[in-house]
């Protein structure tokens, strides 16, 4: 089926720009509370599903042993920016596991956070594998090899132990079987696996509500909610929309972009589970779905609205600061 267009770009008084996608919000029995689109089609969920990855790093008692803050605990479910204090929390965990960066498997790009990156080449300094935007989540599978006795060479392949058990997580989070055949390789190297939409939202949905696991995993996710809701800018960075709407909504949202438009998020209170896709992969729709969603299902105070409405209806400027059109949602959506 061709998915919808949920999101609009508007320029004068006319629609410029149109982008397709599908949108699950489950709850954590599996049942189905809102769905557009082909959720049951399998979509590589990329780096929303961090929070999934990070589980065995918490629950074996790498966490524990290693004295990781909320902080780092942060990081490790982050695509963070590559601002000076993410690459310092990175350096920092691998310190507490006697290992530094020359242990990271992820590879190296500038800094996303484009000061962060400037500041980088006018020191006359290259990016290294720190300012990735994966540098705490791989941070946190070498202390997990650590921790498990295991030689962390090789940590981002398939048949090592640390990528074994992140499999493991995700396959009970989903409860989807995650074969080869939907196997393929993550930017930063490590496994990634296409999962639906609808098992995506209700992992997520379990994730949030502690339901369906035993108490391991479910203090080790009450333990990544938390730090997160501590230490947003962690999970993100300056201006990013997961730091903006965790640090409005608290407690109340776990959320995580992940590339190619995905947003995948939990909604504690609520026993929910989100997990969205724009077709064509730009961050604009997902952000505006994702927002969007958010509007419709979670209770608003007048504050929240205020804040969260500006990422709803985007308003679009030119160079000069003139506005010259909108990205918004569709009446599926709105």
């Amino acid at each position: 089926m061709n998915n919808p267009v949920l999101v609009e770009v508007t320029r004068g008084t006319m629609v410029e720009s149109r982008h397709r996608g599908a949108v699950a919000v489950m709850d954590a029995k599996g049942a189905t509370v809102f769905a557009v689109g082909d959720v049951a089609r399998p979509v590589f969920p990329r780096s929303a599903v961090k929070a999934f990855q990070a589980l065995p790093l918490l629950e074996s008692g790498a966490a524990d042993r290693y004295g990781l803050t909320p902080a780092e605990i942060a990081l490790a479910v982050a695509s963070h920016s590559g601002e000076p204090a993410h690459a310092e929390t990175a350096a920092g965990m691998l310190a507490k596991a006697g290992r530094d960066a020359a242990c990271l498997e992820c590879g190296a790009h500038w800094p996303m956070n484009d000061q962060a990156a400037r500041d980088l080449a006018a020191a006359g300094r290259k990016p290294s594998a720190l300012h990735n935007n994966c540098s705490g989540k791989h941070a946190g599978f070498v202390c997990l090899a650590c921790h498990l006795g295991e030689d962390p060479a090789g940590y981002v392949k398939p048949e090592h132990r640390v990528q074994r058990e992140v499999k493991a997580a995700l396959e009970e989070m989903t409860g989807t079987a995650l074969g080869d055949d939907v196997r393929g390789v993550d930017g930063c190297s490590i496994p990634t696996y296409a999962i639906p939409l609808t098992a995506l939202a209700t992992g997520f949905a379990r994730f949030g509500a502690g339901e369906g696991m035993g108490p391991e995993r479910r203090k080790a996710a009450e333990g990544i909610c938390d730090a997160a809701a501590a230490h947003p800018w962690n999970v993100a960075g300056t201006g990013r929309l997961d730091t903006v709407l965790m640090e409005v909504f608290g407690r109340r949202v776990f959320m995580k972009t992940g590339a190619e438009g995905v947003y995948c998020a939990a909604l504690p209170e609520l026993g929910l589970g989100v997990a969205l896709k724009a077709d064509d992969g730009a961050k604009r729709a997902a952000e505006c779905m994702f927002s969007a969603v958010l509007a419709r299902t979670l209770p608003l105070g007048d504050a929240e609205r205020a804040r969260l409405d500006p990422h709803v209806v985007h308003t679009e400027r030119n160079w000069n600061g003139i506005e010259v059109g909108t990205t918004r949602p569709t009446g599926a959506l709105a």
